[in-house]
């Protein structure tokens, strides 16, 4: 909470200076200059459940069932605003998560306050968001399986520019409703493999949504006070494993 309520003073800081987040880098050092160009942006292949397609908010809701109210900008972008959001639909099995994101600039924020979501696959295994550019990664930097995996290598692009995560998730395997093996992750920044097949020893990271990890579970995109921006959300199924739609209201009780 309080890490909360010192990203929303810095984010009102930005509104009293006129300052833009997403506007000029300064004098940022930036290490290659394909770090200042946008990933391209990918389609969603045939079979895909596009979640977010630039026009609307329809596939989600917060996590109270309530409806989202996340920005919708020009470009097909949507904008954090007003907490967590989460997929109307749930989702076990082998599948692929792709999201298009770009974080903030916010050169007088530090460490956690610096343009921090995360991408909650089942609402419980969080990837981090964060301005983690030119940066020695930890356990929890941007890429990161939150407090579970370090990256590989820091993939990320600078802030302001957009990036993308292509993540294959198998959800745990379960006997007689009690968990066998967990989760696994493999998870691809911006065309780099940052994480492979990694298997995830807990049943929720850090402010998921927590619940049994033998059963379905959304993809919760995280409002941490910093107006992270996010395009082109879609996922495919790779297996048999079901997807639940309901428009019941959810109280998933998250943080």
């Amino acid at each position: 909470m309080v890490k909360l309520v010192v990203s929303c003073l810095i984010l009102l800081a930005w509104v009293a200076s006129g300052d833009d987040p997403y506007g000029d880098l300064g004098d940022l050092k930036i290490a290659k200059p394909e770090d200042k160009v946008d990933v391209s942006s990918s389609p969603a292949p045939e079979g895909s459940l596009v979640l977010f397609d630039g026009k609307n908010l329809d596939n989600w809701t917060k996590t109270d069932g309530k409806t989202a109210s996340w920005t919708i900008l020009d470009g097909g972008i949507m904008q954090v605003k007003g907490g967590n959001i989460i997929t109307k639909q749930k989702f076990e099995g082998h599948f692929k998560l792709h999201v298009e994101f770009r974080v903030p600039y916010i050169p007088k924020a530090k460490g956690q306050a610096r343009g921090n979501s995360g991408v909650y696959v089942q609402g419980r295994y969080e990837v981090q968001i964060l301005d983690s550019y030119g940066l020695e990664s930890k356990h929890d930097d941007c890429g990161a399986i939150y407090e579970v995996a370090t990256p590989k290598v820091n993939a990320c692009k600078a802030p302001t520019v957009w990036q993308s995560y292509d993540i294959e998730f198998h959800s745990p395997k379960c006997e007689n409703g009690k968990k066998t093996e967990p989760a696994r992750m493999t998870v691809i920044h911006n065309g780099i493999k940052i994480h492979e097949d990694v298997k995830i020893p807990v049943d929720n990271t850090r402010a998921g949504l927590g619940g049994d990890p033998c059963q379905p579970g959304p993809i919760m995109l995280q409002d941490h006070g910093n107006p992270v921006q996010f395009r082109n959300v879609w996922l495919l199924p790779m297996n048999l494993g079901k997807q639940q739609t309901t428009d019941e209201e959810h109280d998933y009780g998250g943080k």
